[in-house]
């Protein structure tokens, strides 16, 4: 009969990868890329910190516990700023919004001479 670290663990993975699974088919299957970076770092994040917390669970030994709370921590650090970035990039090269995207909170924030400015520079070299 399995202990209960050991059920906790199998939970832990099944959700885990189920959150891998559906961040995955976000990302394939929403309509834009904001929406697709969106599912990907929420849902890959969370089941990434459920696949760790699963591993730290099983193993048990302060060097994996060790580990997996930095790549957690790494992860919950960086990801969210990788996609902001990602997404302002997108958003200021003039990446189409969904067409039923309701609104535009950035409309009007960005200056356009200066996507001009750096459209001229690539095209110039």
């Amino acid at each position: 009969m399995a202990s209960m670290i050991e059920v906790l663990a199998a939970v832990a993975m099944v959700l885990g990868g189920f959150f891998v699974f559906v961040a995955a088919l976000g990302a394939v299957r929403l309509p834009d890329v904001f929406m697709r970076m969106h599912a990907a770092t929420k849902a890959g994040t969370l089941g990434a910190g459920l696949v760790l917390l699963a591993a730290l669970l099983v193993f048990a030994t302060t060097a994996v516990t060790t580990k997996a709370l930095l790549v957690f921590l790494f992860l919950l650090l960086t990801t969210p700023v990788a996609a902001h970035v990602l997404g302002r990039a997108a958003y200021y090269d003039g990446v189409e919004l969904w067409d039923r995207t309701e609104s535009d909170a950035l409309k009007g924030k960005y200056d356009d001479s200066l996507v001009d400015a750096s459209e001229n520079d690539e095209h110039a070299s």
